[in-house]
């Protein structure tokens, strides 16, 4: 082979290896730092790993918001119509954060089947929803249509 020609297929060689690991690395990265957003259902059924960050929403339970005598801490269930998870918080909730409203939580599931919420956002007026809560609850409810349907007949 010709010098010139084996530095030039050397040079090819080395930039196709470099283009490669750094592609590698970023879609290693970009893997890592997904959140996906899970409904209470996919939580209840065990879909979620522990330890996996990820958003999860729905409606927050009337009655259920307990407050810590001890600090800023809270726990409340959160619901989709179908099922329900129990979310514990240690910070300062939004403003607009109240039973029946929804709201969306980044966070961590526990072994013992508690999320662990690092934040929560609340919807900021009544006539939005977050699009992911929307299309959970809407599901929830045909879901439970056609159980009731099925049972029926």
């Amino acid at each position: 082979m010709h010098p010139k020609r084996k530095k030039r297929l050397i040079l090819i060689l080395f930039l196709v290896a470099g283009v490669g690991t750094a592609v590698g690395l970023m879609m290693y990265s970009l893997s890592q730092n997904i959140n996906l957003f899970m409904t209470p259902t996919q939580m209840a059924n065990g879909e979620v790993p522990v330890g996996r960050t990820v958003r999860a929403g729905g409606l927050v339970v009337a009655g259920s918001v307990e407050r810590s005598d001890q600090g800023l801490g809270a726990t409340f269930r959160v619901t989709d119509g179908a099922a329900e998870v129990t979310i514990s918080y240690d910070g300062i909730l939004p403003d607009l954060f109240r039973e029946g409203q929804g709201i969306v939580a980044l966070g961590q599931m526990s072994a013992d089947g508690v999320f662990i919420a690092s934040e929560v956002l609340a919807k900021h007026d009544e006539n939005y929803m977050p699009p992911e809560v929307k299309d959970a609850l809407e599901k929830a409810h045909t879901e439970g249509k056609q159980a009731l349907e099925s049972a029926r007949y």
